[in-house]
């Protein structure tokens, strides 16, 4: 995408104002969505997207600039006045590329520069319409989506460094809306991964539409929750997004460098529940976080983050490990060329245990079962949460008596880990996306289930 040439006479004029490190990051990223409404579509896009990140780095201090030009000249313009207020002694360099493509063990088969598949994505969605319109006169509205990605990227460093790779994104969904007079309620559904529209050979649309529709009925007939501090279970899969969110971003050295994470000085120190092991996998085949490499050029790799309750690992990048000394794991990613890259979670995940789901709810005599959480709120630093529950059941002499709405799991990252007791067998992941410093990636979170001994609950009865 971008010639050795241009890219040699880019990170020679970086090193020659002085700068410690200097790197391109070319992006080709091509994006098809079909939607639909009811059993309607709502809108077929399609578009394609370039450009070239310009990194250099002086000390820890990182300088960066993009444009959507391949000419030289305007790359060294870019390097020129990112570097105005560093000028440093000027030095010589001549870079020599050891160009390599990366490994690919996700490799997609129906990729979107081959064929969109907008025909097939359509009758997709319109046949998981069908099927939740069908389980019940009380779904009133669907809405469908199918987003497929194809992303090329090259890296070009003053370490010699010449790869590339390309990424194939795929993620669709159905949310469903029950109505009973002027009572309301929603369900969904999704699938994805890191491979092409191949993908519909997993995903059944019966299967897609019966599931949103039931949650949006289980909803609809549930009652308001109780509040207050009590046991609950969490469920697999999404019940994950709260390890990730309140635990996960507290691990990456974009927080730890500057102290703004609880755990900065608690390498090797028990934090959770011996019981507790978490990971962050890049290298899980075909899912939806999975890299090959990183935004910066390394392979990914799992990192341990922690093991029998303890912290084993840190998340970090480049500019993390020099900032923190610990080792780079292969997590430097970015949203686009637009952003500089940062430490950043991948597969996400607490690993399964040996505990059963049965017992789990047999050992509260008044609790909540979360079987699907939501999205909520996280205080960067701290890891204090507010994540809903999407669908919930209340627990009453351990049995599951109804389902309830409108509750939330309030408490802190570091608190639950310590609170968590039992965890189950029944792992599964769940797609997402995550924001933070360097833009929105793909990340997938997960778990089995789990028993969280003492959690406030916020509830509406």
């Amino acid at each position: 995408m971008l010639d050795t040439t241009s890219a040699r006479s880019v990170i020679d004029h970086a090193i020659s104002v002085g700068a410690d490190f200097a790197e391109l990051f070319v992006e080709r990223n091509q994006v098809n969505s079909v939607s639909t409404l009811s059993s309607e579509v709502q809108a077929v896009q399609s578009g394609i997207d370039f450009g070239i990140g310009v990194r250099i780095v002086y000390g820890s201090k990182v300088l960066y600039g993009y444009t959507n030009k391949t000419d030289a000249d305007e790359l060294r313009r870019i390097v020129t006045e990112l570097s105005a207020k560093d000028l440093r002694d000027p030095s010589t360099s001549s870079i020599a590329f050891d160009f390599s493509v990366a490994d690919d063990i996700h490799q997609a088969e129906q990729t979107l520069s081959k064929d969109s598949g907008v025909e097939s994505k359509v009758g997709y969605l319109l046949a998981a319409d069908r099927t939740a319109r069908a389980a019940s006169n009380l779904i009133s509205q669907t809405r469908g989506s199918c987003t497929q990605r194809e992303q090329t990227v090259e890296i070009f460093t003053s370490e010699g460094l010449h790869t590339s790779d390309t990424r194939n994104y795929i993620r669709a969904s159905l949310s469903a809306i029950a109505s009973n007079g002027s009572e309301q309620a929603t369900g969904s559904y999704n699938d994805g991964g890191l491979i092409g529209w191949e993908l519909r050979k997993d995903i059944d649309p019966e299967i897609t539409g019966s599931e949103a529709s039931r949650q949006a009925l289980v909803n609809l007939s549930a009652r308001a929750c109780p509040s207050g501090r009590m046991p609950v279970v969490i469920g697999p899969g999404f019940g994950g997004v709260i390890f990730h969110e309140a635990c996960g971003h507290l691990l990456e050295t974009t927080s730890v460098a500057k102290k703004a994470s609880v755990f900065h000085d608690k390498m090797g120190e028990l934090i959770a529940n011996p019981v507790v092991n978490a990971v962050d996998d890049g290298i899980m085949a075909k899912e939806w976080g999975s890299i090959n490499i990183d935004d910066e050029g390394m392979s990914a790799q799992r990192t341990q983050l922690i093991k029998g309750g303890r912290l084993v690992n840190f998340l970090a990048d480049r500019i993390g490990s020099e900032q923190t000394g610990y080792a780079r794991t292969g997590s430097g990613r970015r949203q686009s060329y637009k952003f500089a890259p940062a430490s950043r979670m991948r597969n996400t995940f607490i690993e399964p245990g040996s505990s059963k789901l049965d017992d789990m709810i047999a050992s509260i005599d008044r609790g909540i079962y979360a079987s699907h959480m939501g999205g909520g709120s996280v205080q960067p630093g701290t890891g204090e949460f507010n994540f809903a529950v999407t669908e919930g059941y209340f627990i009453e002499n351990g049995k599951v008596q109804y389902p309830i709405k409108a509750a939330t799991l309030i408490s802190t990252g570091p608190a639950v880990l310590k609170e968590i007791s039992m965890i189950g067998e029944d792992f599964s992941l769940a797609c997402g996306m995550c924001g933070s410093v360097s833009g929105s990636v793909p990340t997938t979170v997960g778990q089995p289930s789990l028993k969280v001994d003492d959690i406030l609950i916020g509830g509406n009865a």
